[in-house]
Protein backbone atom coordinates (compact mmCIF):
# COMPACT_ATOMS: atom_id res chain seq x y z
CA UNK A 1 0.00 0.00 0.00
CA UNK A 2 1.02 3.68 -0.64
CA UNK A 3 2.67 5.33 2.23
CA UNK A 4 0.23 8.32 1.29
CA UNK A 5 -3.03 7.74 3.39
CA UNK A 6 -5.87 7.00 0.75
CA UNK A 7 -9.35 6.92 2.03
CA UNK A 8 -10.94 3.34 2.07
CA UNK A 9 -13.98 1.70 1.52
CA UNK A 10 -15.62 -1.07 3.73
CA UNK A 11 -14.95 -3.75 1.16
CA UNK A 12 -10.98 -2.62 0.82
CA UNK A 13 -10.60 -3.72 4.89
CA UNK A 14 -11.95 -7.29 4.16
CA UNK A 15 -10.93 -7.58 0.69
CA UNK A 16 -7.21 -9.42 0.34
CA UNK A 17 -4.95 -7.53 -2.04
CA UNK A 18 -2.84 -10.38 -2.98
CA UNK A 19 -1.50 -8.73 -6.32
CA UNK A 20 1.33 -6.57 -4.27
CA UNK A 21 4.72 -6.27 -5.94
CA UNK A 22 7.84 -4.71 -4.86
CA UNK A 23 11.14 -4.67 -5.06
CA UNK A 24 13.97 -6.74 -2.80
CA UNK A 25 13.99 -4.74 0.52
CA UNK A 26 17.61 -6.00 0.72
CA UNK A 27 19.84 -8.07 -1.53
CA UNK A 28 21.43 -11.36 -1.12
CA UNK A 29 25.25 -11.26 -0.18
CA UNK A 30 24.72 -7.82 1.54
CA UNK A 31 24.33 -7.24 5.90
CA UNK A 32 22.57 -4.21 7.24
CA UNK A 33 24.65 -1.36 7.52
CA UNK A 34 25.37 -0.06 11.74
CA UNK A 35 23.47 -3.49 12.79
CA UNK A 36 24.36 -3.21 17.02
CA UNK A 37 25.93 -6.20 17.94
CA UNK A 38 29.43 -5.08 18.12
CA UNK A 39 31.05 -6.74 14.66
CA UNK A 40 32.04 -4.95 12.08
CA UNK A 41 29.95 -4.90 8.60
CA UNK A 42 33.33 -6.23 7.12
CA UNK A 43 33.00 -9.09 9.99
CA UNK A 44 29.46 -9.35 9.47
CA UNK A 45 29.53 -9.88 5.69
CA UNK A 46 32.37 -11.97 5.34
CA UNK A 47 30.68 -14.31 8.30
CA UNK A 48 27.25 -14.49 7.18
CA UNK A 49 28.49 -15.33 3.16
CA UNK A 50 30.01 -18.26 4.84
CA UNK A 51 27.43 -19.14 6.53
CA UNK A 52 25.13 -19.01 3.90
CA UNK A 53 27.28 -21.92 1.93
CA UNK A 54 26.98 -23.89 5.13
CA UNK A 55 23.44 -23.19 5.05
CA UNK A 56 23.23 -24.47 2.00
CA UNK A 57 24.80 -27.79 2.21
CA UNK A 58 23.14 -28.34 5.74
CA UNK A 59 19.86 -27.72 3.49
CA UNK A 60 20.93 -30.23 1.13
CA UNK A 61 22.15 -32.76 4.22
CA UNK A 62 18.19 -32.61 5.20
CA UNK A 63 17.14 -33.38 2.26
CA UNK A 64 19.63 -36.22 1.67
CA UNK A 65 18.45 -37.67 4.89
CA UNK A 66 14.68 -37.38 4.36
CA UNK A 67 15.27 -39.21 0.78
CA UNK A 68 16.76 -41.78 2.60
CA UNK A 69 14.07 -42.03 4.99
CA UNK A 70 11.50 -42.75 2.06
CA UNK A 71 13.68 -45.03 0.29
CA UNK A 72 15.54 -47.38 2.25
CA UNK A 73 15.30 -50.71 1.90
CA UNK A 74 16.26 -53.90 2.83
CA UNK A 75 16.46 -56.15 6.03
CA UNK A 76 17.61 -52.72 8.27
CA UNK A 77 14.99 -50.84 6.55
CA UNK A 78 13.19 -50.81 9.72
CA UNK A 79 15.86 -48.89 11.45
CA UNK A 80 17.89 -47.33 9.17
CA UNK A 81 13.95 -45.67 8.13
CA UNK A 82 13.70 -44.34 11.89
CA UNK A 83 17.29 -43.14 12.12
CA UNK A 84 17.61 -41.43 9.04
CA UNK A 85 14.16 -39.34 10.02
CA UNK A 86 15.62 -38.71 13.63
CA UNK A 87 18.85 -37.38 11.97
CA UNK A 88 16.07 -35.52 9.18
CA UNK A 89 14.71 -33.91 12.07
CA UNK A 90 17.75 -32.86 13.77
CA UNK A 91 19.20 -31.50 10.47
CA UNK A 92 15.66 -29.34 10.72
CA UNK A 93 16.92 -27.67 13.84
CA UNK A 94 20.20 -27.14 12.43
CA UNK A 95 18.94 -25.08 9.16
CA UNK A 96 16.60 -22.80 11.20
CA UNK A 97 19.67 -21.98 13.74
CA UNK A 98 21.80 -21.29 10.70
CA UNK A 99 19.57 -19.29 9.35
CA UNK A 100 19.08 -17.29 11.91
CA UNK A 101 22.29 -16.68 13.11
CA UNK A 102 22.69 -15.08 9.19
CA UNK A 103 19.54 -13.10 10.33
CA UNK A 104 21.28 -11.60 12.94
CA UNK A 105 24.20 -10.92 11.15
CA UNK A 106 22.15 -8.55 9.26
CA UNK A 107 22.70 -11.07 6.09
CA UNK A 108 19.72 -12.25 4.20
CA UNK A 109 19.67 -16.30 4.22
CA UNK A 110 19.83 -18.92 1.69
CA UNK A 111 16.08 -20.69 1.19
CA UNK A 112 14.91 -21.79 -1.74
CA UNK A 113 15.59 -24.93 -3.30
CA UNK A 114 17.01 -23.41 -6.57
CA UNK A 115 18.93 -21.04 -4.97
CA UNK A 116 20.30 -24.07 -2.73
CA UNK A 117 21.02 -26.29 -5.55
CA UNK A 118 23.14 -24.38 -7.42
CA UNK A 119 25.12 -23.44 -4.01
CA UNK A 120 25.61 -26.70 -2.35
CA UNK A 121 28.97 -28.50 -2.72
CA UNK A 122 27.23 -31.65 -1.52
CA UNK A 123 26.74 -33.98 -5.31
CA UNK A 124 23.35 -34.37 -6.46
CA UNK A 125 21.98 -38.08 -5.20
CA UNK A 126 20.36 -40.15 -8.39
CA UNK A 127 16.84 -39.37 -8.88
CA UNK A 128 16.11 -43.38 -8.40
CA UNK A 129 16.50 -45.33 -5.35
CA UNK A 130 20.01 -46.69 -4.05
CA UNK A 131 21.24 -49.48 -2.09
CA UNK A 132 22.28 -49.38 1.44
CA UNK A 133 25.79 -48.86 1.43
CA UNK A 134 25.18 -45.95 -1.14
CA UNK A 135 23.05 -44.25 0.99
CA UNK A 136 24.44 -43.86 4.05
CA UNK A 137 28.27 -43.20 2.19
CA UNK A 138 26.33 -40.04 0.50
CA UNK A 139 25.33 -38.96 3.38
CA UNK A 140 28.54 -39.68 5.37
CA UNK A 141 30.19 -36.96 2.44
CA UNK A 142 27.84 -34.69 2.93
CA UNK A 143 28.45 -34.58 6.65
CA UNK A 144 32.59 -34.65 6.24
CA UNK A 145 31.96 -31.72 3.91
CA UNK A 146 29.95 -29.96 6.52
CA UNK A 147 31.90 -30.98 9.54
CA UNK A 148 35.52 -29.45 7.91
CA UNK A 149 33.30 -25.92 6.66
CA UNK A 150 31.87 -25.83 10.13
CA UNK A 151 35.54 -26.39 12.15
CA UNK A 152 36.86 -23.97 9.72
CA UNK A 153 34.43 -21.34 10.13
CA UNK A 154 34.48 -21.32 13.71
CA UNK A 155 38.39 -20.58 13.93
CA UNK A 156 37.69 -17.91 11.32
CA UNK A 157 34.57 -16.24 13.81
CA UNK A 158 36.71 -16.86 16.76
CA UNK A 159 39.56 -14.76 15.19
CA UNK A 160 37.33 -12.55 13.93
CA UNK A 161 35.86 -11.93 17.41
CA UNK A 162 32.66 -13.44 16.63
CA UNK A 163 31.88 -15.51 19.41
CA UNK A 164 28.46 -16.22 18.91
CA UNK A 165 28.81 -17.21 15.87
CA UNK A 166 31.84 -19.44 17.15
CA UNK A 167 29.54 -21.11 19.76
CA UNK A 168 26.75 -22.33 17.50
CA UNK A 169 29.38 -23.98 15.24
CA UNK A 170 30.83 -25.59 17.56
CA UNK A 171 27.64 -26.46 19.53
CA UNK A 172 24.64 -26.90 17.37
CA UNK A 173 26.64 -27.75 13.92
CA UNK A 174 30.17 -29.37 15.07
CA UNK A 175 28.58 -32.22 17.82
CA UNK A 176 25.27 -33.06 15.93
CA UNK A 177 27.02 -33.75 13.11
CA UNK A 178 29.82 -35.79 14.27
CA UNK A 179 26.69 -38.05 16.28
CA UNK A 180 25.04 -38.65 13.04
CA UNK A 181 28.21 -39.52 11.84
CA UNK A 182 28.89 -41.69 14.36
CA UNK A 183 25.93 -43.75 14.11
CA UNK A 184 25.53 -43.88 10.61
CA UNK A 185 29.20 -45.36 10.01
CA UNK A 186 28.56 -48.09 12.32
CA UNK A 187 25.89 -49.38 9.77
CA UNK A 188 28.90 -50.03 7.40
CA UNK A 189 30.81 -52.30 9.73
CA UNK A 190 30.97 -55.75 8.62
CA UNK A 191 30.04 -57.62 11.64
CA UNK A 192 27.93 -61.00 12.07
CA UNK A 193 24.87 -60.90 13.61
CA UNK A 194 25.07 -63.84 15.66
CA UNK A 195 28.86 -65.25 15.78
CA UNK A 196 28.87 -68.76 16.27
CA UNK A 197 32.33 -70.21 18.89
Amino acid sequence: MSAVATKLNKNDLITPHWHEKAGEIQKYGTVVRNLPIGLSEQVRTEIAGRMNQLLADTLTLRDLYKKSHWQVSGPTFYSLHLLFDKHFGEQVEIVDALAERVQTLGGVSIAMAPDVAETTRIPRPAKGREEVPVQISRLLQAHEIILKDARDLAHRAAELGDDGTNDLLIGDVVRPNEMQTWFLSEHLVQMPLVQAK
